[in-house]
């Protein structure tokens, strides 16, 4: 039986201030990637349904450099994002870059880098678009190569109370007063990403969790928020893969407690979900998903069925639902409920909505599926490709599309689509969605939609 609306964003919203007030996040109406619990579900109202570049658009503001992080919004109506000023090199300068990098000839045309980068956050008016702050923070002389789709500022920055939390991976970790724009304190964890940095940082009490699942070195970390002293770090279970590049990962966590009342970091990475006590960093479980690896999508916890649903990564992706309940190596076990082996993202985090599961491959089908049981309900062809993750907001799910298309579908077992909308630009930050807004960001602006 499908839960009805009504009852359904009742429990949304409910559990969305829950949620806030324990990370002291209430003030803010999307703190992080994915928003208020990290699961593309908004509790807004009034969101629009069409827009096109001539029409519905309140403002369009150019922003400098590129990043694919994700706007967060304050309370007081301040939107930050993070970007990257690269001092760019010609195409022969490039191949000399890459060379003395060490990088394959043959990977040339899908790597990309910079003679140097500098890495900002930069804050805009929600109701005039006006770009009011760019604040310099690391400035990186002869960064490595990334992937070519990727940017050197896609983890999307983190919001608690007065406090902005930014995070480039190996280039560093930065907490801003956001009053005064003041450096509380700065980190470097290095490693190596290969193709770029991912991981999105989270806050969990009073601990800024990050992910450093790099080719040479693969742990997580927590730090005190307040000092950026760290707490605990504790490197992931060993790995069969002979490449580091097969150990490499950049999945952004989640928190939950589950039926014991026991509270838990889950932390994907290759070959491994893992999950962790967030006080101290020691392993409660473990499950081996196989040889995905470059996890990008971040798992969702159903408080309904009581399972995490995650995708495996590169390779060949597959859907798993898994009951977190219980403790040590679970590889084999009952607690994989279901696995879905066909049409499963290696970019796109899933949606729980109601009793479904939506996901969109990363070539463009969308899927609807059962959480209890994995059940396929439909599947359909949208075209383009995929990278944002998809977004509830105001009973509608939105696809956002690398070509800039965003479709609107009506939740349920039946393939309906509400609108389909056309941007300039390559969308592949996940939407944002506010009572009557949408913010999207392209490689080039912010869009407000309204």
């Amino acid at each position: 039986m499908r839960v009805s609306p009504t009852p359904f964003f009742t429990l949304v919203t409910t559990v969305s201030l829950t949620a806030a007030s324990l990370f002291g996040q209430e003030s803010h109406p999307w703190p992080q990637f994915r928003g208020p619990d990290g699961n593309g579900i908004a509790s807004a109202d009034g969101v629009p349904l069409k827009w096109s570049e001539s029409e519905g658009i309140a403002w369009k503001t150019p922003l400098p450099g590129k990043g694919w992080s994700s706007p967060v919004v304050t309370a007081a109506g301040k939107v930050w994002v993070t970007t990257a000023i690269e001092t760019t090199a010609t195409d022969e300068e490039k191949k000399q870059l890459l060379t003395q990098a060490g990088e394959d000839p043959k990977q040339f045309a899908s790597r990309q880098i910079a003679k140097n980068v500098k890495l900002q956050a930069l804050e805009l008016d929600l109701k005039t678009g006006k770009l009011e702050r760019s604040l310099d923070l690391f400035t990186i002389e002869n960064p490595d190569a990334i992937h070519a789709l990727n940017s050197y500022a896609s983890p999307t920055p983190v919001l608690d109370g007065d406090r902005l939390f930014c995070h480039f991976g190996t280039y560093g970790t930065i907490c801003l007063d956001i009053a005064s724009g003041s450096t509380v304190w700065s980190k470097r964890f290095p490693l190596v990403h290969n193709v770029g940095p991912g991981s999105s940082p989270f806050i969990e009490g009073d601990l800024l969790i990050l992910t450093c699942d790099g080719v040479d070195v693969q742990y997580i970390t927590a730090l005190d928020k307040r000092s950026g002293e760290t707490v605990w770090k504790t490197d992931r279970p060993a790995m069969r893969a002979e490449k580091g590049d097969q150990k490499k990962s950049y999945c952004t966590p989640i928190a939950l407690t589950d039926k014991q009342g026991r509270r838990q970091l889950v932390c994907m990475g290759s070959q491994w979900l893992v999950s962790y006590d967030p006080a101290t960093g020691k392993e409660i479980w473990r499950l081996d998903h196989g040889n995905g690896f470059s996890v990008v999508p971040r798992p969702v916890y159903d408080a309904a069925t009581g399972l995490v649903i995650f995708s495996t990564g590169f390779g060949k992706p597959q859907l798993w639902a898994v009951s977190p309940e219980g403790s040590g190596d679970l590889t084999g076990t009952d607690r994989v409920v279901w696995k879905e082996t066909k049409r499963s993202p290696a970019k796109p985090s899933p949606l729980v909505v109601g009793s479904e599961v939506y996901v969109m491959e990363d070539g463009g089908i969308a899927s609807c599926l059962d959480t209890a049981t994995g059940q396929a309900y439909w599947s359909e062809r949208t075209g383009g490709n995929y990278s944002a993750s998809p977004l509830l907001a105001d009973g509608r799910i939105y696809f956002a599309s690398q070509e800039g298309k965003v479709t609107v579908i009506a939740p349920g077992t039946t393939w309906q689509v509400l609108a389909e909308n056309q941007l300039d630009g390559q969308l592949m930050a996940s939407p944002v969605a506010l009572d009557g807004t949408l913010l999207i960001r392209s490689d080039s602006a912010l869009y407000r939609i309204q």
